[in-house]
C-alpha cells in the first residue's frame, strides 16, 4: 500500500476508541488472511468475468482471426488500465455509499446526468439484444431448435433471476457462472497454437498503420473499457455496505478503510487478470485455427464457434458455444442491473438487488425494461452487426465523459472526503481516460475517412 494511502486511511488517534471496533477489524483482518479470501471476491470478479460476453467473444475472435497472434500485446496493455479504473470505481461506491450516479446526482449538473444515463440506457439495451443473439445461435448450434425461442427463454431467465431470487445466493450464482469461461482453456487445449509467436504477439507489439488495424485497436479498447462495468461495481460496493450491518460507507467508518481498500484492490485486480487471461485465450485460439486457415471475416461469436467445427473438432466448437451461453447469463444481469442502478441512483429511487421487488419496484421496473426491449430488438428489423457497432461507439463516446467525471470525483474532498485517490492509482486512471478518448477520437477518424 502506498504512504500516501496509509497516512490518509489511518484513523487519529484516540482515547476513547470502542475497543470493540479495534477486535471486530482485528477479526476482519484475520478472516481476511486465513480463511475468508475467497469469500471476499464479488463486485470485481463478476465484473471482469461479464466483460468478457458474447459480444466481446465475437470482438476478440474477429481480432485473432484477422490479425493472427500479433494482437496479444492489447491485453497486457489494457489490464493495468482497466483495472485502475474499475479499482477507483470500486472505491467511491465503497467510501461514499453511492453509486456513480448517486455520485453524480447529489454533486453535478442534473442535465449531464440525464444525457449520461440515456446513453447507458441504449447501449446496453442494444448490448443485451446482441449478448442474448448470440446465446440463441450458440443454443442452436448445440441442439437445433429455433434461435428466437432460446432468446426469449434466456431473456426470462436473466429478469426474473434478477427479481425473485434471494441477493446472496444470485451474487453467489454469478461467481459460479465465472467458471464458464473456462471454456475458453480448454478450447486453446485443442488448437494447435504456435506457442512461440503466441508469446511474442503478447509481449512485443506488432503495430501496423492500417484502418483495419486500427479499428480493430479501438474496438478491442470500448470491449475492454466500458460504462456499464463502471456502474456496475461502484453500485455493488455501496449495495454490498448496504446490506451488512456491520459495515458503513467509509467516510462514516474511516478506521476500516485500509482493509476495505486492500480487498477491492486484489478483487479488482484479480477479476481484470481473469478476464483478459480469458479474452486471450479467445484471440489466441481464433488466430491458431481461423487466421492460420486464411479465415479472417467473423460477424458474431457464434459464428466464430461454428468455424473451429472444420478446424479444431466438434469438441472445439461445443464448448466454445457452451462459453457463449454461460458468459452470456453472466453479462445481460450485469448490464441490465447496471441500468436500473443508474437510473435508480439519478432519480434517488430505493435501488438494489437486495430489495424486495415491492420495496424498489421502480428500479426493478427499469431492469425488466431493458430485458424486455432486448429481447423485443431481436424481432426487429435490425442488423445485429450494425446494432453492435453503433452500441460500441456510444458506449466509447459514452466512457470518456464518465471516466472524466469518476476521476474528478475520486480527486474532490466535497465526494470522497479523506479518502480521495492518491499517486499511481490516481495516474492509471487518468492514463486510462486518456486512451479511451484517443481511441474514440480514432474511431471517429476512421468513420469519417
Amino acid at each position: 500500500m502506498s504512504p500516501h494511502l496509509e497516512r490518509d486511511t489511518q484513523a487519529p488517534h484516540s482515547p476513547l476508541a470502542a475497543p470493540e471496533d479495534t477486535v471486530g477489524t482485528m477479526q476482519r483482518l484475520e478472516t481476511f488472511r486465513i480463511g475468508g479470501f475467497l469469500k471476499t471476491l464479488g463486485p470485481g470478479l463478476i465484473t471482469g468475468a461479464s466483460d468478457d460476453d458474447p459480444s466481446g467473444i465475437g470482438t476478440y475472435s474477429q481480432a485473432g482471426a484477422q490479425l493472427g497472434y500479433g494482437i496479444g500485446w492489447t491485453m497486457l496493455l489494457t489490464f493495468p488500465l482497466m483495472a485502475a479504473i474499475q479499482e477507483i470505481s470500486g472505491r467511491v461506491g465503497r467510501v461514499t455509499g453511492h453509486g456513480i450516479a448517486g455520485n453524480v446526482c447529489r454533486h453535478y449538473s442534473g442535465r449531464l446526468l440525464n444525457v449520461i444515463v440515456a446513453m447507458l440506457f441504449i447501449a446496453n439495451t442494444i448490448n443485451i439484444a446482441a449478448d442474448l443473439a448470440a446465446m440463441g445461435d450458440a443454443t442452436k448450434l448445440l441442439i437445433g431448435g429455433h434461435a428466437l425461442l432460446y432468446v426469449v427463454g434466456f431473456g426470462v431467465i436473466s429478469v426474473v433471476a434478477q427479481i425473485f431470487f434471494d441477493y446472496k445466493r444470485y451474487v453467489s450464482v454469478l461467481k459460479w457462472l465465472t467458471l464458464c469461461l473456462f471454456a475458453y482453456v480448454g478450447a486453446l487445449a485443442v488448437a494447435k497454437v504456435n506457442w512461440g509467436a503466441a508469446l511474442s504477439g503478447v509481449f512485443i507489439p506488432h503495430l501496423t498503420f492500417s484502418s483495419d488495424y486500427i479499428t480493430t485497436i479501438v474496438a478491442i479498447l470500448g470491449t475492454t473499457i466500458s460504462p456499464y462495468l463502471f456502474f456496475w461495481q461502484a453500485s455493488q460496493e455501496a449495495e454490498e455496505e448496504r446490506i451488512d450491518p456491520d459495515k458503513k460507507p467509509l467516510i462514516r467508518s474511516p478506521r476500516d478503510a485500509p482493509l476495505e481498500f486492500q480487498r477491492i484492490r486484489a478483487d479488482t485486480i484479480i477479476g481484470m487478470a481473469f478476464s483478459n487471461l480469458i479474452a486471450l485465450a479467445i484471440m489466441t485460439t481464433a488466430a491458431a485455427t481461423l487466421h492460420a486457415v486464411g479465415k479472417t471475416d467473423l460477424n458474431t461469436s457464434a459464428e466464430a464457434a461454428a468455424a473451429l467445427e472444420p478446424i479444431a473438432g466438434r469438441f472445439a466448437e461445443a464448448i466454445f458455444a457452451l462459453g457463449i451461453v454461460g458468459t452470456g447469463l453472466l453479462a445481460i444481469p450485469v448490464l441490465a442491473g447496471s441500468t436500473a442502478y443508474a437510473v435508480g441512483e439519478g432519480r434517488r429511487w430505493p435501488v438494489g438487488l437486495a430489495r424486495k421487488p415491492k420495496e424498489a419496484a421502480a428500479f426493478y421496473g427499469v431492469l425488466a425494461l431493458a430485458g424486455a426491449l432486448g429481447v423485443a430488438l431481436n424481432f426487429a428489423p435490425i442488423d445485429p452487426i450494425s446494432a453492435l457497432y453503433w452500441s460500441a461507439v456510444i458506449n466509447g463516446v459514452l466512457a470518456v465523459p464518465v471516466m472524466v467525471l469518476l476521476m474528478l470525483m475520486a480527486r474532490s474532498k466535497h465526494v470522497m472526503k479523506r479518502f480521495v485517490v492518491r499517486g499511481p492509482l490516481h495516474w492509471l486512471g487518468w492514463l486510462s481516460t486518456a486512451a479511451m478518448a484517443i481511441s474514440v477520437v480514432a474511431m471517429g477518424v476512421g468513420y469519417l475517412f
